[in-house]
C-alpha cells in the first residue's frame, strides 16, 4: 500500500514468517515514528480466522486492511503481520493486525505460526485485542479457547514479563447483558490459566500480575451497523491518551524508544523464530547498546562535516584562534546534546556508556587541533617574551627585573590563552606545554644571560687588556730593579678597578654568589695571564731587546748625543756598561715575579756572565760547577720561568758574538781619528824649518806678490783637496791611495780648469757689472771675480768640517754596517 496517507499501512512479516525490513524502515519514516520518543503506543488484535479483525480495525482506528469479502466466502484475508498508524489518535498508535487463527489454509500447520505471532505480538504491543464472537462464551470448544492458551503458554516465555493489556473485544452481542457474559468470560479465561503449565517460579502467580484483562462488547456489524459504529466511536475513545497512567497501555516498563521500534521488532522476531525464550530486558538492553550506538556513530559523522568544525580546524593549522575553546565546546555541547535528544528513551547505562564513547571519539578528533593550539600559543608567548625582554634590556632596564617582569607577563599571557582555548567536555591539562613554556623562557634567560655576562667579561677582559699589554711591555723594555714591582703594582691597580666595574654590572643579573666569585675570580686570572703572556711575548725577542739596549747605550753618551770617538772614550768601561745593562734586561726576562717572590738570577747571571774576571783562575779551576748549566733557576718554579739558565748562557754568547763587531768598529774608528789627527810634523822638524827656512821667509815677507800666488796655490790644493778625498782615501792604506789618487787627479783638474774658464767668460758675456767681493778676497786682498771660487770656498769648507770631525763619517759607516 501508499504510503503518502497518514492511515498508511505496510506487511510487517509475510505469510512466510519473513520481516519486511525495508518496507518497516520506510513506514517508520514515513509515520515519523522516530521523533515520538515514548509517546507511542502499539495495539494487536487476535482472533480465529473471519472474525472481522480488519473490519474493527479499520472503523475503529482509520486504517485500511484488507476485508474479507461476504460474497467470495469466509477465506484467509490477511496473510502474515501488518501494521498501520492509527489515524487522529494521540498519542501516536501502532496497530499490528494478526493472521486469524485457525485457518483452513494452514491447515494442521497453523499452531507453529500462531505462537510465534503470539508471542510477538505480546512481546511488542501494549494492547492486545482478543477478537471472539458472542456464543463461543461458556462452551468448551469454542474457537477462542485454543487461542488464549496459545497466549497464556507464550507468556512464560517473556522474562520479566510486562502487565500486557488483553482487551476482549465480544462480536455479534446478543441480547444477554453484559453484566451476564463479563463474569463468565472471566472464569472461562481463569479455567485456561490455571490449567497452562507454568513455570516452577510462577506457579501460584495470579494472571493479573501478567494482565490487565478488560472486556468490551459490541453489535453485529452486518445486522445493526449504526449501532456497531457507535460503539466502535465509544471505544475509540478509550484509546486516547492511552499512556497515561490509568489508561489502557499504562504498563510502560518494557516500552522501547520510538526510534528503536524497527530493529526491535526484527530482533525479537528472530529470537521467536529460532524458538528461543525471550529475555525482555535483555533484548531492551540489546536494543538500546544498538541504536545508541548508531545515533552515536551518525552524530560523530555529522560533528566530522560540520563546517564549524572544518573552518575552525583548517584555521588552527596557521595560527591562533581567538574564542577556540568556546567555539569547540559550542560544537561539542550541539553534538551530546543531539545525541541526548534521540537517546534519552534508552536504557540508561547503555545510553550513558554509548555517551561516553562518543565523547572520548569527538576528543580524539578534536586533540590535535587543540594541541596545535596550544602549539601556537607556546611559539607565540615564547616571540612575544623575546621581543618583550630585547626592547627592556635596550631601554636600560636592570637584567633581573626585567626577566622577571617579562617573563611574569608572558606567562600570564599564556594562561589567558589556555583558558580561551578550554574545552569545557575535554578536562584537559595545559600543565605540560605550560611547564614547557616555562622551560622556554627560563632557557632564552639564561641564554641572553649567558651571552650579556660574556660580553661584559669580554669587555673588561679588552679594557684590561689594553691597560696592561703596552704599560707591561714599556716596563719591561726599561728593565731595572723596580720592573717587576712597577709591574706587580699596575696588575693590581688595573684588576681591582676591572673586579669593581664588573662586580657592580653583574648585580642586577640576579646569580648567585658562587658563579659571581667564579667570575670575578677568573677576570684576575686573564689579567695575570695578559701579563705572563706579554712577558713570555717579550722574552722572546730578549736577544733583539739586548742588543738594542747595548746599541743605544754603547753608541750614545749621557746627554742621549751619538757618540764620536775622537780617540779619548773608555771603550772597555763603555762596553762593560752597556753589557751589565744588557744583562740585566736578561735578568729581568728571565722569571715572571708576580708575587713578590725573591730570586737571585741577577746575581747569578752578573757572577756567571760578567763578573768572571773578578774571579782567581784558582778558584775557577777549583770550582768546576757552572751555575748556569741547568734547566731552572732556585726558588723559581717551572710555570714561572721564562728563560732557563741555559738558555740564558746560549743568549749572552750570541748576544757577545752579535755586538763585538759594534766594539771593532769603534776601536778602529778611534785609531782612524788619532791618525787623522797627527798630520803635522814633529815639532824638531818644525824648529828646523823655521830656522833654515828664515831667509826665504823674509823674502816672501818682501815681496806680497808672492803671498797672493802662495794663497791662490792654498785655495787650489785645498779644492783637490777636497775633491779627491784624499784623507778618505789614505785611510784604507797608502798604495791603494796613491792608486785611487792618481786615476781621479788628472779628471779633476780638467775640471777645476774647466770651471775657471767658464767664470771667467761669464763677466764678458753679462757686462762690466763685477760681483761684490767676498769677505775671504776682501781680507787677502785678492778681488774674485767668478761664483767658482765661492763654490770652491764652500766646497773646501765643507771639507774642513769632515776633516775636523773624521770621526763623524766613521760613525756613520759602523751604524750603516
Amino acid at each position: 500500500m501508499g504510503m503518502s496517507d497518514d492511515n498508511c499501512s505496510t506487511q510487517l512479516i509475510d505469510g512466510d514468517g519473513a520481516f519486511n525490513v525495508s518496507g518497516v524502515d520506510n513506514f517508520v519514516k514515513a509515520v515519523k515514528l522516530g521523533e515520538c520518543g515514548l509517546s507511542y503506543a502499539v495495539v494487536s488484535i487476535m482472533g480465529p480466522q473471519s472474525s472481522g479483525k480488519s473490519t474493527l480495525l479499520n472503523h475503529l482506528f482509520g486504517t485500511n486492511f484488507r476485508e474479507m469479502d461476504a460474497f467470495r466466502g469466509r477465506s484467509q484475508t490477511t496473510k502474515g503481520i501488518w501494521l498501520a498508524k492509527c489515524a487522529g489518535i494521540e498519542p501516536c498508535t501502532l496497530v499490528m493486525d494478526l493472521e486469524g487463527t485457525d485457518g483452513r489454509e494452514r491447515g494442521e500447520d497453523d499452531t507453529a505460526f500462531e505462537k510465534q505471532s503470539a508471542l510477538f505480538a505480546l512481546a511488542v504491543s501494549d494492547v492486545v485485542l482478543i477478537n471472539m464472537w458472542c456464543h463461543d462464551i461458556g462452551r468448551e470448544q469454542a474457537a477462542n479457547k485454543p487461542l488464549l492458551k496459545t497466549v497464556f503458554q507464550v507468556m512464560m516465555r517473556l522474562f520479566s514479563p510486562r502487565r500486557t493489556t488483553l482487551l476482549f473485544v465480544i462480536r455479534d452481542k446478543t441480547r444477554t447483558p453484559m453484566e451476564n457474559l463479563e463474569p463468565l468470560l472471566r472464569e472461562d479465561i481463569q479455567k485456561i490459566w490455571d490449567t497452562v503449565p507454568k513455570p516452577q517460579a510462577h506457579k501460584e502467580t495470579p494472571l493479573s500480575e501478567f494482565f490487565n484483562v478488560e472486556v468490551t462488547a459490541l453489535s453485529s456489524y452486518e445486522e445493526k451497523e449504526d449501532l456497531f459504529k457507535e460503539q466502535v466511536a465509544t471505544l475509540r475513545q478509550r484509546f486516547f491518551h492511552s499512556i497515561a497512567p490509568g489508561g489502557l497501555a499504562g504498563d510502560r516498563r518494557g516500552v522501547v524508544p520510538a526510534s528503536g521500534f524497527s530493529f526491535s521488532a526484527q530482533q525479537i522476531w528472530e529470537v521467536i523464530k529460532e524458538n528461543r525464550d525471550l529475555d525482555l530486558p535483555a533484548h531492551k538492553v540489546m536494543v538500546a547498546t544498538v541504536r545508541c550506538e548508531e545515533i552515536a556513530n551518525e552524530k560523530f559523522v555529522l560533528l566530522a562535516e560540520n563546517e564549524d568544525w572544518r573552518h575552525l580546524e583548517e584555521a588552527v593549522q596557521s595560527g591562533p584562534v581567538s574564542g577556540f575553546g568556546k567555539k569547540l565546546s559550542s560544537i561539542f555541547h550541539t553534538c551530546l546534546s543531539e545525541y541526548d535528544a534521540e537517546a534519552v528513551f534508552f536504557d540508561e547505562g547503555v545510553r550513558n556508556a554509548k555517551r561516553q564513547i562518543l565523547e572520548t571519539k569527538i576528543l580524539q578528533l578534536i586533540q590535535p587541533a587543540y594541541q596545535s593550539m596550544l602549539a601556537h600559543l607556546r611559539s607565540r608567548t615564547l616571540d612575544d617574551f623575546k621581543e618583550a625582554f630585547d626592547k627592556a634590556l635596550i631601554s636600560g632596564k636592570q637584567f633581573a627585573l626585567a626577566a622577571h617582569d617579562c617573563s611574569k607577563h608572558s606567562m600570564s599571557v599564556f594562561e589567558e590563552g589556555c583558558a580561551d582555548a578550554t574545552i569545557e567536555q575535554a578536562n584537559w591539562d595545559p600543565s605540560k606545554v605550560r611547564d614547557k613554556v616555562r622551560r622556554d623562557i627560563d632557557a632564552h634567560i639564561a641564554a641572553v644571560r649567558a651571552s650579556k655576562l660574556s660580553e661584559l667579561n669580554s669587555l673588561y677582559e679588552g679594557k684590561l687588556n689594553k691597560a696592561l699589554s703596552e704599560p707591561v711591555e714599556a716596563l719591561l723594555d726599561a728593565a731595572s730593579d723596580n720592573t717587576w714591582p712597577a709591574i706587580r703594582n699596575l696588575l693590581q691597580r688595573e684588576t681591582e678597578s676591572a673586579v669593581s666595574g664588573l662586580s657592580k654590572d653583574i648585580s642586577g643579573f640576579d646569580i648567585d654568589q658562587k658563579t659571581t666569585n667564579e667570575m670575578l675570580a677568573s677576570l684576575e686570572n686573564y689579567a695575570r695571564s695578559v701579563v705572563e703572556a706579554k712577558a713570555k711575548e717579550e722574552a722572546g725577542r730578549v736577544l733583539i731587546r739586548m742588543k738594542d739596549r747595548f746599541s743605544t747605550l754603547f753608541s750614545h753618551d749621557s746627554d742621549s748625543m751619538p757618540r764620536i770617538w775622537t780617540g779619548k772614550e773608555d771603550i772597555r768601561a763603555i762596553t762593560k756598561t752597556a753589557r751589565s745593562a744588557s744583562l740585566k734586561l736578561l735578568s729581568v726576562m728571565a722569571a715572571v715575579r708576580l708575587d713578590d717572590d725573591s730570586d737571585n738570577i741577577a746575581n747569578t747571571l752578573s757572577l756567571a756572565l760578567v763578573d768572571t774576571t773578578s774571579t782567581s783562575s784558582t778558584n775557577r779551576s777549583i770550582t768546576s760547577f757552572d751555575p748556569l748549566a741547568s734547566s731552572t733557576w732556585e726558588e723559581v718554579p717551572p710555570t714561572k720561568t721564562l728563560i732557563t739558565p741555559v738558555q740564558c748562557k746560549n743568549l749572552w754568547r750570541q748576544f757577545k758574538t752579535e755586538t763585538e763587531y759594534s766594539v771593532s768598529q769603534a776601536i778602529a774608528a778611534q785609531e782612524a781619528n788619532k791618525r787623522n789627527n797627527n798630520w803635522l810634523p814633529p815639532p824638531w822638524a818644525i824648529l828646523a824649518l823655521v830656522v833654515l827656512g828664515f831667509n826665504e821667509f823674509m823674502t816672501l815677507l818682501r815681496n806680497p806678490l808672492y803671498l797672493g800666488i802662495i794663497f791662490v796655490g792654498f785655495l787650489l790644493a785645498k779644492a783637490l783637496w777636497v775633491q779627491l778625498d784624499i784623507s778618505g782615501e789614505f785611510r784604507n792604506g797608502a798604495l791603494p791611495g796613491i792608486l785611487s789618487i792618481g786615476t781621479k787627479f788628472l779628471p779633476t783638474v780638467m775640471n777645476l780648469l774647466r770651471k775657471l774658464a767658464e767664470e771667467g767668460q761669464k763677466p764678458a758675456d753679462v757686462g762690466p757689472q763685477r760681483n761684490p767681493p767676498t769677505d775671504q778676497s776682501a781680507e787677502n786682498g785678492v778681488p774674485i771675480y767668478s761664483d767658482s771660487a765661492s763654490s770652491s770656498s764652500s766646497t773646501i769648507t765643507s771639507s774642513r768640517n769632515e776633516i775636523d770631525h773624521p770621526s763623524t763619517l766613521q760613525q756613520r759607516r759602523v751604524e750603516k754596517n
